[in-house]
């Protein structure tokens, strides 16, 4: 994107990537289809130590230019839900897009190719590479986070960072799944069942999908809520968010011969209504059996239900990185580094991380956009 930007305004552009493909994470997105932005983005919906940063770039670049951009090239999608985008084809639409408007003008890509070192010189920077020596006046750092290392992901863009003496926020996994510790053992028997909650902490709250796994808890509902939980936090899981505080008491009247494991199965995946209910309690009484108060109680925990993991799957499952380089160091109006004159971070690398549902692909298009502009002017 940034390179785009900059090379059809007249720079010369050389990219270096040590992957062997452009754009592999774009691939990989969205199930192959590149969940490329959302139509409800706004600077709330980011994770930053700056909660302000990012409003500069994402109001110069916003996620209309780049459906625009997405519609010059006939590229079709469909909106799937909250506001997510997502291409009908497949992701490589995406990349070969970007490519195409970087080869508007003077550019040059690199892949499979390694840098060794970076050196600031008195007008500019020299990268020397395991293929040569390159000399730039603007060097842009675009090598996100270390999450997905199997992708090729490090933590590259934190020792340049810190090379040049300017502050990183500590790096941690998010957009990523809970493992549950041993008390919590029966829910992995519920690997592969999934159901509309609310999932919430004190910090936030997101109506989704959980999904249970063999090693937690998943589904987008969880990713959300992942991203603004530390560890040893808890977590509180609604499972019954359309109905009524009183809605076993109704049950009662309803159905007074009838189970809490089936009254459960009425609104609940059947091996989540009997796990829980045999939890809650195992003497398999009929409705008419409990007190008013009791059922209150109990449809009070499912709406309450309190999960503490022992920890998550890590970069290697975390969708994206928060932390990262610290927006102290940057111009929120450009992404250049206020020490360094010439240097930029854009993207995954900065401490700003968004929501689920393409708005970090949206981060890293207004970025990119405004880093490519200030380059070229």
């Amino acid at each position: 994107m940034c390179a785009g930007i900059a090379a059809q305004m007249g720079k010369r552009i050389l990219v270096i990537d040590h992957a062997v493909a452009a754009g592999k994470k774009i691939l990989i997105s969205g199930g192959g289809r590149c969940n490329f932005t959302n139509l409800d983005v706004k600077p709330d919906r980011f994770l930053s130590q700056n909660r302000h940063f990012a409003k500069s770039a994402l109001s110069q670049y916003t996620q209309h230019d780049f459906i625009d951009l997405v519609n010059r090239y006939g590229i079709a999608w469909h909106e799937k839900t909250l506001g997510q985008l997502f291409c009908d084809g497949p992701a490589n639409q995406i990349v070969q897009l970007l490519l195409e408007e970087a080869r508007k003008g003077d550019f040059t890509l690199k892949l499979s190719e390694n840098i060794d070192a970076v050196r600031k010189l008195e007008t500019g920077f020299e990268i020397e590479t395991d293929q040569g020596n390159y000399s730039t006046q603007s060097l842009v750092v675009a090598t996100g986070g270390p999450s997905i290392p199997k992708m090729g992901a490090t933590g590259y863009a934190y020792d340049l960072a810190r090379q040049f003496k300017l502050k990183v926020i500590e790096p941690r996994p998010a957009l990523v799944p809970f493992t549950l510790g041993k008390d919590e053992a029966l829910f992995s028997e519920l690997s592969g069942v999934a159901t509309q909650t609310i999932t919430s902490n004190e910090k936030a709250s997101f109506r989704e999908a959980s999904l249970f796994t063999h090693k937690g808890l998943s589904g987008p509902a969880i990713l959300q809520i992942s991203s603004y939980w530390r560890n040893g936090e808890s977590i509180e899981i609604n499972f019954l968010p359309d109905q009524t505080s009183d809605w076993l008491i109704e049950a009662k009247k309803e159905m007074p011969r009838s189970t809490l494991k089936k009254a459960l199965a009425r609104a609940l995946p059947e091996r989540l209504a009997d796990t829980l209910a045999g939890r809650l309690d195992q003497s398999n009484r009929n409705l008419a059996d409990y007190k008013n108060d009791e059922l209150a109680q109990i449809a009070n925990t499912l709406r309450k239900w309190e999960f503490t993991p022992n920890g998550t799957e890590g970069f290697a499952k975390a969708e994206v990185t928060i932390g990262g380089v610290s927006t102290a160091e940057l111009s929120s109006k450009t992404m250049e580094s206020k020490k360094v004159s010439g240097l930029y971070f854009i993207g995954e690398a900065v401490d700003v991380t968004g929501w689920l549902g393409g708005y970090n692909f949206q981060w890293a298009w207004s970025s990119g956009y405004v880093a490519g502009m200030d380059i070229a002017s």
